[in-house]
């Protein structure tokens, strides 16, 4: 096996042990300090918000790379270690699943507090959702962000890995220089998108004019793993035609991208997922009960490992 598809497998252990690093010690929590300091008002916002979406993710991409080149100068296996680390830190699924099925469960026993935790999912206003509104809210989150934190982060690892093993970085070998610089650049790859993902998140609001360049070029990079996320789903549900639903329904999300997973999800699983005011998608279907909610979960979370396969398999070969 080579030492990029041992980083995927060592990411996959971490998250699966771990979830998630704690906020004081997380490094995209540092990462959002330095997004908190462009999140204000400016004379040229959407100039600083370009500014942001050109440095801010690359410095991200650069210190990630450049920690785990460091790392297997002194040794090879330390610079594999330290690259598992980072994809770890640069995806999630675990946690994730987590929290949706905290919202679920709590809906049945206690609409408040689901509404309340509802917030760390879903941006929007959950305190007036119904109880099938809230599960809604929550599937539609799972469906969503296995794209944006965990295919989309994936897939530029497998890139990265790739390219520049094409270019002759190499990464057949069990341990080797050759073989850490192809993980240092994957590696580096996750961490732009990452960076990218969480700029968006925070600043690309319509209401904040610095998020404009952040949230286009978050559609961009979202474009492929948000519908390969919808592949992942259509194969793991066993519906390939729920890819062609979520297509017919495409157009009544305002993000190019987030209705492909839902969609797939909702068709998939014969379910309806609304959001109040804004869209609906398989409206013909009810909105998800628990039990429904809960084979969402697992199915997304069937998808995730999935992901994490397919791309030990492709930077194995």
């Amino acid at each position: 096996m080579t030492v990029s598809a041992l980083v995927v497998v060592g990411a996959l252990a971490l998250d699966g042990a771990l979830g998630e690093l704690p906020q004081r010690v997380h490094p995209v929590a540092w990462f959002g300090r330095v997004v908190s300091v462009v999140d204000r008002e400016w004379n040229h916002p959407r100039l600083v918000g370009a500014l942001a979406a050109l440095v801010l993710p690359v410095f991200a991409g650069v210190v990630v790379g450049g920690s785990v080149v460091v790392a297997g100068t002194i040794s090879a296996v330390a610079g594999a270690a330290l690259g598992a680390v980072w994809l770890f830190v640069s995806t999630s699924l675990r946690r994730l699943l987590v929290r949706v099925r905290e919202v679920v469960v709590t809906t049945e026993t206690d609409l408040d507090v689901a509404r309340k935790r509802l917030r760390a999912l879903a941006g929007r206003d959950g305190t007036v959702l119904s109880a099938g509104e809230v599960r809604s809210a929550a599937v539609e989150s799972l469906a969503e962000n296995l794209g944006d934190g965990l295919v989309a982060p994936l897939l530029a690892f497998a890139v990265g890995v790739i390219a520049t093993t094409a270019l002759g970085g190499g990464a057949s070998g069990f341990v080797g220089t050759d073989s850490v610089v192809a993980v240092a650049v994957g590696c580096g790859a996750a961490a732009w998108v990452k960076a990218v993902n969480t700029l968006d998140s925070m600043l690309g609001y319509h209401s904040k004019a610095t998020g404009w360049a952040p949230a286009r070029l978050d559609d961009v990079v979202q474009w492929i793993p948000a519908r390969l996320s919808a592949l992942l789903l259509a194969v793991v549900c066993l519906r390939p035609g729920a890819v062609l639903a979520a297509r017919r329904w495409q157009g009544r999300v305002a993000s190019p991208n987030s209705g492909w997973p839902m969609g797939t999800l909702a068709a998939a699983l014969g379910m309806r997922l609304e959001k109040p005011g804004h869209y609906v998608l398989n409206p013909e279907q009810a909105l998800p009960t628990v039990a429904g909610a809960r084979v969402a979960t697992r199915r997304v979370g069937s998808a995730g490992l999935l992901a994490y396969v397919l791309t030990g398999v492709v930077t194995w070969l």
